[in-house]
């Protein structure tokens, strides 16, 4: 009888060893299909994903340092606009008249 029982538990041994992998591969294959799932719904909602929001957001973040690049040039311009129009007694090119500057 103890070879039977052996054979028993053995054979229950492969069974749930078997069990397990089938458990796994339907895991698996669950994880797929709602990877793949979310995937489109997420597409469906056009989302924006995050390594174009970083190149964005770089883009953006340069842009803003060159306007700002810019400001501070076109604040020296004005600068040395005004000193020069100082020095000359206000009058500027050949019609006399002082440019206009936009006010902020």
């Amino acid at each position: 009888m103890t070879q039977g029982s052996n054979r028993f538990f053995d054979d229950f041994s492969k069974l749930a060893t078997d069990a397990g992998a089938v458990a796994q591969s339907f895991r698996r294959e669950a994880e797929t299909a709602m990877r793949a799932q979310a995937e489109r719904f997420l597409s469906d909602m056009d989302l924006v994903q995050r390594d174009e929001h970083e190149a964005v957001k770089h883009m953006a973040a340069s842009a803003r340092d060159e306007v700002e690049a810019l400001q501070t040039r076109i604040a020296s311009l004005e600068a040395r606009i005004a000193t020069l129009e100082a020095r000359s007694g206000g009058a500027s090119g050949p019609s006399g008249d002082a440019p206009s500057t936009p006010s902020e």
